[in-house]
């Protein structure tokens, strides 16, 4: 096997089904961060709505209200409405950014779980470093793996990288 896997010498199989599980614990790693965030944001939408029922429950009290036109101020001169409808910006674009983090996630948890099955076909099926290689190569195009680490270069990159040579 020759050496263009960036790793000095020539690795054994177990040592690519160590690269994927490394993988697979960066990116499970990823998803507890990014499903804090969003449980933050979450917890933000939760406040902002508790919020908002307080103020309308005090605000309506037992008199009943008419429909008012939207360019009508609150009791207080104050423009409520103008302040609802900014609030209710505000919470769908925690939602969308929400919405977002949860794609994300499920895309890293299908990452993770694919490089974790990977690493467990190596183990049980392959013998030959070099196939090891090649389908580690292969999942990580087919999957655009190259795309979900920011910080490290998968054996993809180096790959073509070595082909671009």
């Amino acid at each position: 096997m020759s050496d263009d896997t960036g790793f000095g010498s020539a690795p054994a199989v177990s040592e690519y089904v160590e690269y994927c599980q490394t993988q697979a614990g960066l990116l499970s790693g990823r998803v507890e961060t990014m499903t804090e965030e969003a449980n933050e944001l979450l917890d933000e939408i939760d406040e902002q709505l508790a919020e908002l029922r307080s103020e309308l429950e005090d605000r309506s009290g037992d008199t009943p209200r008419t429909e008012r036109p939207p360019s009508a101020t609150g009791p207080d001169g104050g423009t409520d409405v103008d302040d609802l409808e900014a609030t209710g910006r505000d919470l769908e674009e925690k939602q969308t950014l929400v919405d977002a983090k949860q794609a994300r996630i499920q895309a890293f948890q299908e990452l993770s779980a694919g490089y974790t099955e990977l690493a467990a076909d190596l183990q049980t099926e392959v013998e030959d470093a070099e196939e090891a290689l090649t389908r580690i190569v292969e999942f990580e195009a087919e999957a655009d793996a190259p795309a979900y680490f920011d910080e490290r270069e998968t054996l993809c990159e180096v790959a073509l990288e070595a082909d671009g040579e």
